[in-house]
């Protein structure tokens, strides 16, 4: 049997149970990959992500939902970079992560945030897909795609409302793009409630073994690009709005990159023990 540190953190969270959560587990070597699998289904949340040390401020990192290894993972990443500065001594300028979608680099900021340097993916046109508006009950008024397909509202309560035939949506969504069936719903902010927020989005990702995500850095590297052009704004201030739960992302874009900017609280450590 091996004991391994283990943190659940909430990441893109303001307080203790909000945002989404990650699993964190410092490795001194990955285990095999099916381990690290049965490791993320036993943890049974959004993402369990798997870091190894390898000197001079860098780190291999690897994220797995309960159903499979995903190649991008934002929350997961700013998860891990807080379990690195808040339990594990990590004090340099920026952390380096080695990852399948290259170096992704984390650095704290004076007010305490953390500070995530990503690729942005700025999403195509596409025409509009009857099917998908009968699979959401409600008419988007456009689609784009890009590693994901997002579906563009008008209002953010329509967002909110939408109650999607899962099933159908892993299927139109994975035709769309080619790739997993994953979806984001979003709309601009302005004017809803407070007006605090750019930008309101939800992510439903059955394609990933996850119904509805909590939050997802990844798919604000599409939202981020598309909304700083349609607003005018390089830096949006983001609502991911998962039911009971609720994400703050703030994003700024630098070139092709996408800043992908808050906080993360952990709310259980311990020893998991394989």
């Amino acid at each position: 049997m091996s004991e391994h540190k283990f943190f659940q953190i909430d990441a893109f969270a303001e307080t203790a149970m909000a945002g989404g959560p990650a699993a964190v587990m410092p490795m001194e070597v990955f285990p095999a990959a099916e381990v690290m699998q049965a490791i993320a289904a036993e943890n049974n949340i959004a993402e369990t992500a798997f870091i190894v040390a390898k000197g001079g401020g860098a780190f291999d990192l690897r994220w797995f939902t309960p159903a499979l290894e995903v190649p991008l993972c934002g929350h997961a990443t700013l998860a891990s970079a807080h379990a690195l500065y808040a339990h594990l001594g990590f004090d340099g300028p920026e952390i380096g992560f080695d990852t399948k979608s290259g170096r992704l680099t984390v650095k704290r900021l004076a007010d305490g945030r953390l500070e995530m340097d990503f690729p942005a993916q700025p999403p195509r046109s596409g025409p509009m897909l009857e099917e998908l508006v009968d699979a959401l009950g409600a008419r988007p008024q456009e689609l784009v795609a890009g590693p994901y397909l997002m579906a563009v509202f008008a209002s953010p309560d329509e967002v909110i409302a939408l109650k999607p035939d899962l099933a159908k949506i892993n299927v139109i969504a994975g035709e769309a793009t080619g790739g997993r069936g994953n979806l984001i719903c979003a709309a601009s902010g302005a004017g809803w409630k407070t007006g605090e927020f750019d930008v309101v989005s939800r992510f439903f990702a059955p394609g990933s073994g996850i119904p509805e995500d909590p939050a997802t850095g990844s798919a604000h590297c599409i939202i981020a690009p598309f909304f700083s052009e349609r607003l005018g704004k390089a830096e949006l201030n983001c609502f991911q709005a998962y039911p009971g739960r609720g994400a703050h992302i703030t994003t700024r874009m630098a070139g092709d990159r996408v800043k992908l900017i808050g906080r993360a609280r952990t709310v259980i450590e311990g020893v998991f023990r394989f």
